[in-house]
């Protein structure tokens, strides 16, 4: 995906850049794949805020995407490479013989025409199709990654991400995810072959608050910038340092790199390195 760089006309464009969209064979997205997603504004079903610093934004429409691939051993065409509002990766558009149309999360370097396919067993191995992690050759980049099987893809979904298997031993295959953890996972799960569409999208610089605001984010105050009552960082003189032991969020709470998964979680014996060794 190629970035295109503003022309510097004012300060807030001098540095900034925004998808050139050039990789979109389809414009408008299918009908029958979209509904309308209410603006939360960060608040839970008892109207309370949850999520901060999250209101407004562009109205978008949520495309249905199909994270099972559950119409195995049935050939799919890819019909259209779409833009997606609510994700940096693309959508591969398919037309299944059948005539049913499904969104999937869009391969790096697959194009319109191409046929893809999901299966159970032994599948040709290309960028796009679907099988399970024993089926795959080991080292091969892979993403959308089950976690139990038949669950869906809940794994490396991200723009430009991939992970590697590294290996297949017992009832279990070894990869290594984007964040450098690597993880055992059902060898029976179900795996993309490739990585996900539109790498560059990491490199877009919005340079302008106005852009972060259609995208449904409000501006942050620092903490260091109010009043003690408001804020453990709050008080001082002039431009002061936080000047306490260690960073705190408004509510007290240690914050900023500290460690929140539980000790005790049932999932630890699944990962074999941290993404942080020390």
């Amino acid at each position: 995906m190629p970035l295109k760089q503003w022309k510097p006309t004012n300060p807030g464009r001098r540095h900034g850049s925004v998808d050139a969209f050039t990789d979109l064979t389809k414009t408008e997205p299918e009908k029958r794949l979209i509904r309308f997603r209410p603006q939360q504004a960060g608040r839970n079903s008892q109207g309370k805020i949850t999520v901060r610093h999250r209101g407004g934004g562009a109205r978008r429409f949520v495309r249905l995407v199909d994270n099972l691939r559950e119409k195995y051993d049935v050939p799919a065409k890819v019909a259209a490479i779409e833009y997606d509002p609510s994700r940096g990766a693309r959508l591969a558009l398919l037309y299944y013989r059948d005539g049913e149309k499904r969104y999937i999360i869009a391969p790096q370097n697959v194009a319109v025409g191409e046929s893809l396919l999901s299966s159970k067993k032994q599948a040709e191995v290309k960028p796009g199709n679907r099988m399970p992690l024993q089926f795959i050759p080991v080292g091969l980049a892979v993403h959308a990654i089950e976690l139990e099987p038949g669950a869906g893809a809940k794994l490396v979904r991200g723009a430009g991400v991939s992970a590697q298997l590294l290996a297949v031993e017992g009832a279990y295959a070894q990869l290594r995810l984007p964040s450098g953890e690597t993880r055992l996972i059902s060898k029976q799960c179900s795996a993309t072959i490739g990585l996900v569409s539109n790498p560059d999208h990491r490199l877009i610089r919005l340079s302008l608050a106005g852009r972060r605001r259609h995208q449904g984010i409000k501006p942050t105050v620092r903490g260091k910038a109010m009043n003690p009552v408001d804020h453990p960082h709050g008080g001082g003189e002039g431009k002061h340092p936080i000047g306490l032991i260690h960073p705190k969020t408004p509510w007290g709470k240690p914050a900023l790199g500290v460690k929140t998964r539980d000790n005790k979680k049932w999932s630890n014996k699944f990962i074999v390195a941290r993404r942080r060794r020390k």
